[in-house]
């Protein structure tokens, strides 16, 4: 055991000297604190669930460490955020106080408070249906020309989103088509849109909008 104990002691009292250095040199160190500008993200929300309000992308958070560790922070800051966990949540308003638990920081650096301090939000539940497309056409078609016919392909488009949301779209509108002034049949491929932000198409929006003009 007493040839164990002093076998490489060299070794040992160099790594026993270097270690204590460091430690000196941590301790020594004066403690700052800093304002970073992190993303908030969200986890576990149920499909089923939708967010009905604003979204909060980002907090501030003040953090308080050693110096040498806050001075590498700012090129990494990317990697730190604020991770609410929607488990178990259900419809309605609710709020989220932002705690040492939902941050995720470096080893050694302390959150004092963030900005805001808590998150609320509205959840409901998530809903589905079909809108027919509102096809709208620009003036300045010369006057002894007229629409005959306009059909759209597909007629009506799937959108989802919260449910209060979804139930007051009621169509899909695409951007006035600049007719060509020909009589005949003519295709015009567009994109629909729909004013609701918070509403989304489940497939593409694409329409192809097929217009027969004719003389008055």
């Amino acid at each position: 055991m007493k040839n164990l104990l002093f076998k490489n002691i060299g070794w040992k009292l160099l790594s026993l000297a270097l270690a204590t250095l460091l430690w000196v040199a941590v301790a020594s160190e004066p403690e700052l604190s800093t304002f970073l500008t992190v993303r908030v993200e969200y986890k576990n929300l149920s499909p089923d669930l939708e967010i009905n309000s604003d979204i909060v992308e980002t907090v501030q958070l003040e953090v308080r460490g050693p110096s040498g560790e806050l001075r590498g922070m700012p090129d990494a800051r990317q990697r730190y955020a604020v991770v609410l966990d929607m488990t178990g949540i259900e419809p309605g308003r609710h709020t989220f106080t932002i705690n040492h638990a939902d941050v995720r920081l470096p080893r050694g650096i302390e959150l004092v408070r963030a900005i805001p301090g808590q998150i609320r939000l509205v959840f409901e539940n998530s809903a589905a249906r079909h809108v027919p497309v509102e096809l709208r056409f620009a003036e300045g078609l010369p006057p002894d020309l007229e629409v005959i016919q306009a059909s759209a392909d597909p007629s009506s488009l799937a959108i989802a989103g919260p449910a209060s949301e979804v139930l007051r779209v009621p169509s899909a509108r695409i951007d006035p088509i600049e007719l060509k002034p020909e009589v005949g049949t003519k295709s015009y491929h567009v994109d629909a849109y729909i004013m609701d932000p918070r509403v989304r198409f489940q497939d593409s929006p694409s329409v192809t909008v097929k217009v027969t003009l004719g003389r008055k």
